[in-house]
């Protein structure tokens, strides 16, 4: 592995890693951006393509290219590092396969996931389930790229098939494929049976957990996923995720959809930034994954009113958390699944002609209810909410304006109904002061005067630097300690590509500073324990020194 960890970095600079998701502008020696793990109108993310790191002054989070993939995809080193092996056409090589106590048991779980995968697709030619698969229009290269699987109807078929190849009971347990019989311990059998199986991959590709499609028509669950896991959390895993990401940047927004035959319906017809969820609401980790690779959302579900009361919801959530909400009006009773298969043609049509939320709901309200008065409160109910959770101050004023002429209003009307709402809440890691790249507090300031002798060593000025910076601290030697990527990152953005003596200047005078003003406190705290002690000598001394002391502070002008 580590030979593919060298050969990745050979093949792949810092810039082509984070450049996907972040837009780079050059700053000195360094590239900056406005960091996409945390909210911020002026930019605190640095990249160095010479150490092939990046840091963020404001969240403070930092590391090279694999932390960065690790951090925006949510993985663990493993996936980034199948993320990166991808994109630079490398072929990962593990040693030490042979010994399965050196594995861990989330490796294991992995692989037993992409084991069972392929079980499944391998029982799926001339199935019930390829039947069905054929019947709701996928084709063959959609069924066989997204691997779909046939669930037998056996009662342990999976489970007898995966123990003779080595893996475990707790195992199988542990990845959500089997059950214990209720009273009756030690007997287990399959979770999934008689059901075409849609893998659930994680944003690395890799499976996780499933989603079963009953194909009896007298099973009492249509649809069956695999419980929560340590592999599988539903509320931050998207169906289709792992292969919509590029198609969601490129096109810059993501479509939501309602289930997993809606997200592979879309791709087939060239949607590929289609995506679903699993089994739960949307989330708050969903929206924070989406906005990874775009701020805007379009919300294509089921066009009856449960579908309707799930756009609602989720459109207001998505408000709150930033995102920029369009929604797709579908016909009446149809989903996505049943329009792409009867009509591709107008399907596209409908997503070109998806509206802004706030104007959606009112179209959809001003057409289902013709009385005024029910109009109005409708409107209240569902409208108003999600003019309230529009971060925008502009924006939400376009959209009142919008509600008002609808509903026959005052936009003053709109405004004081509004009032009335709950105050949207800050989101957390926001904030009204945005943190900037300036110069750092005094004990950073003491890494950042070291780390100058790094970025520009054997020059003028990190001579210079050394020299004031030893007799400002009556320091021997300068130290030898292990600098942080944020002081060489805070040394780069104050002196860029030419060193300049003026900021130089402003270091030292400002390091020097907060020396002394540290020295004349603990020189006063001297003084007020000699006093208490009543020992004359030593007030004397220390306050000598605190004249002394006071005397320098001066020189600054404090």
């Amino acid at each position: 592995m580590t030979d593919s960890v060298a050969q990745i970095k050979e093949r792949l600079n810092i810039e082509d890693v984070i450049a996907p998701y972040v837009k780079l502008t050059r700053a000195g020696k360094s590239l900056r951006g406005l960091c996409p793990f945390h909210k911020e109108k002026t930019p605190s993310f640095h990249v160095s393509p010479e150490r092939g790191s990046w840091h963020c002054f404001g969240c403070g989070l930092g590391g090279d290219g694999f932390s960065f993939i690790e951090k925006i995809e949510g993985v663990d080193f493993k996936g980034a590092l199948q993320i990166l092996a991808e994109k630079a056409g490398v072929v990962i090589e593990y040693s030490g396969k042979g010994n399965r106590e050196d594995t861990t048991k989330k490796e294991r779980l992995l692989a037993l996931m992409a084991r069972a995968s392929e079980w499944y697709a391998g029982k799926l030619l001339g199935s019930l389930a390829q039947i069905y698969a054929h019947d709701r229009g996928l084709n063959g290269g959609t069924i066989a790229a997204w691997r779909l699987g046939y669930a037998p109807e056996e009662w342990r078929a999976l489970l007898e098939a995966l123990t003779a190849e080595g893996f475990t009971i707790p195992e199988l347990l542990s990845a959500g494929l089997i059950k214990e019989a209720d009273g009756k311990p030690g007997t287990y059998y399959d979770r999934f049976r008689n059901r075409l199986l849609f893998p659930i991959r994680d944003a690395a590709g890799r499976v996780v957990a499933f989603t079963g499609r009953a194909l009896a028509p007298d099973d009492l669950a249509k649809y069956l996923n695999s419980p929560e896991t340590e592999l599988y959390h539903k509320s931050e895993i998207l169906f289709g995720m792992d292969r919509a990401k590029d198609a969601i940047r490129t096109r810059k927004f993501t479509m939501l959809v309602e289930g997993q035959i809606d997200v592979l319906l879309a791709h087939q017809a060239g949607f590929e930034n289609a995506v679903a969820l699993s089994g739960t609401a949307l989330s708050s980790r969903h929206l924070n994954l989406m906005k990874r690779y775009s701020e805007n959302l379009m919300l294509v579900l089921d066009a009856d009113a449960a579908g309707l009361t799930a756009t609602a919801r989720s459109a207001e959530l998505a408000l709150r958390e930033g995102l920029r909400v369009k929604a797709a009006r579908l016909p009446s009773g149809k989903d996505p699944a049943e329009l792409i298969e009867e009509d591709v043609q107008e399907f596209t049509k409908r997503i070109k002609e998806a509206k802004p939320i706030v104007d959606f709901f009112l179209t959809e309200l001003a057409e289902k209810e013709r009385d005024p008065h029910r109009l109005v409160r409708a409107a209240e109910q569902i409208v108003l909410p999600l003019i309230n959770a529009i971060p925008s101050p502009m924006e939400r004023e376009h959209f009142m304006q919008s509600a008002a002429r609808t509903l026959g209003l005052s936009s003053e009307t709109i405004r004081e109904s509004l009032r009335r709402l709950p105050k949207l809440q800050e989101t957390p890691g926001s904030s009204s002061v945005e943190r900037t790249a300036a110069v750092p507090a005094r004990d950073t300031r003491s890494q950042v005067i070291l780390a100058v002798l790094h970025a520009y060593p054997d020059t003028p000025l990190a001579n210079r630097v050394k020299t004031e910076y030893l007799r400002i601290t009556e320091a021997p030697e300068l130290p030898s300690e292990t600098l942080p990527e944020s002081a060489l990152f805070s040394a780069e953005q104050m002196f860029g590509e030419s060193p300049s003596e003026d900021a130089a200047d402003e270091l030292l005078r400002a390091f020097e500073e907060a020396v002394i003003r540290e020295a004349y406190q603990e020189a006063v705290n001297n003084l007020r324990r000699a006093e208490a002690a009543g020992e004359a000598g030593s007030v004397e001394r220390a306050q000598a020194a605190c004249t002394k002391l006071s005397a320098r502070l001066a020189a600054f002008g404090r």
